[in-house]
C-alpha cells in the first residue's frame, strides 16, 4: 500500500514506508506521532475544538510491523478535551502519547499580536537545496528544502519540510499532522554529533501550537543541546509561510554506534 498505514477497527496495518533512519525494522518518530494525532482527531468534542499539544513517549522501538492501539478520553470538557492513546505490538506498549485539544472561538485581539514573521527565506525562495540522499523509507515521502545546517552538517538548522505521502490510508493530512511529522525532525535537522559515528535518537516529542499551520510546509528552526552524560534535548520553532505558530522539544539518547 501506498499509504503509511490502514486502519482495520483497532488493528493499525504498517507499510515498509513507515521505516526511520536508525533501523530499517524501526518506524521514523514522525509516523506513529502522526497516527496519535490522526486518532485523536476522530474523537467528537462538545464544541469545535483544535490540536494544541502532542506528546509522545516512544517507550520502546516503534516495529515496522502490525499495531493495535487503546484510546480513551482522559478530561472531556467544554473548554478543552484531553486524549490518551497508547499504541502497541503484539501486547507490548510502544508508544504513550497524550493529546490536548482546546475550544476553537474566535477572539478580538489586540491589533500589536501577530505571528512573528519568519526570519528565513520562504519555501519557493531560489537557491534553497534539496537533499537527495534521503536517510530512510519514510523519508521518501517528505519534501524538504534547506535554508541552512542539514543531516549531515553539525550546528543549528533552518529546514523546510513537505508532507506528501498519506498516513492513513484514505485520509487527508491534518494541518497538526503536518506540523508533528516536521517536528519529529527536530534532531536530524540540527545534529551536533556525527550520524556515521553516534546516535541520537529522541525518546519523546513534545508539540505545542499557538494555531495550526497554513499549507503544506512547515519550518523547522532547530538547535540541539548536549549533555555530558548520554542525554541531549533538540529544540524547533515552528513556523509556516505566515509566520511562527509553535515550538517542538525532544529528549534525546546519546551513544556511540
Amino acid at each position: 500500500m501506498d499509504a503509511i498505514y490502514r486502519i482495520d477497527g483497532n488493528r493499525v496495518i504498517t507499510s515498509p514506508h513507515a521505516a526511520g533512519p536508525w533501523n530499517p525494522h524501526m518506524q521514523h518518530g514522525s509516523a506513529p506521532s502522526a497516527l496519535v494525532t490522526w486518532l485523536a482527531e476522530q474523537l467528537p468534542t462538545a464544541s469545535p475544538m483544535a490540536v494544541t499539544r502532542v506528546t509522545i513517549d516512544l517507550m520502546r522501538p516503534v516495529p515496522v510491523a502490525p499495531l493495535t492501539y487503546e484510546i480513551e478520553v482522559l478530561r472531556e470538557g467544554r473548554k478543552i478535551q484531553l486524549v490518551g492513546i497508547r499504541l502497541l505490538s503484539n501486547g507490548t506498549l510502544v508508544t504513550n502519547a497524550t493529546v490536548l485539544k482546546m475550544r476553537v472561538e474566535a477572539q478580538t485581539l489586540p491589533a500589536e499580536i501577530k505571528d512573528a514573521p519568519v526570519s528565513v527565506p520562504l519555501p519557493d525562495a531560489p537557491g534553497l537545496t534539496e537533499p537527495n540522499d534521503h536517510s530512510s523509507a519514510f523519508v521518501t515521502g517528505v519534501t524538504i528544502r534547506v535554508v541552512h545546517g542539514g543531516f549531515r552538517k553539525l550546528g543549528p538548522g533552518a529546514i523546510w519540510y513537505r508532507a506528501n505521502r498519506v498516513i492513513v490510508e484514505g485520509q487527508p493530512i491534518s494541518q497538526a499532522m503536518r506540523a508533528v511529522i516536521a517536528s519529529d525532525f527536530s534532531n536530524g535537522s540540527s545534529s551536533v554529533l556525527n550520524f556515521k559515528d553516534w546516535m541520537f535518537m529522541n525518546a519523546d516529542l513534545t508539540v505545542s501550537l499557538a494555531r495550526p499551520p497554513v499549507g503544506d510546509w512547515v519550518l523547522l528552526d532547530s538547535e540541539t543541546w548536549i549533555g555530558p552524560d548520554g542525554a541531549g534535548l533538540a529544540a524547533s520553532k515552528l513556523a509556516d509561510v505566515k509566520g511562527y505558530f509553535g515550538r517542538a522539544v525532544q529528549s534525546l539518547v546519546i551513544e556511540r554506534r
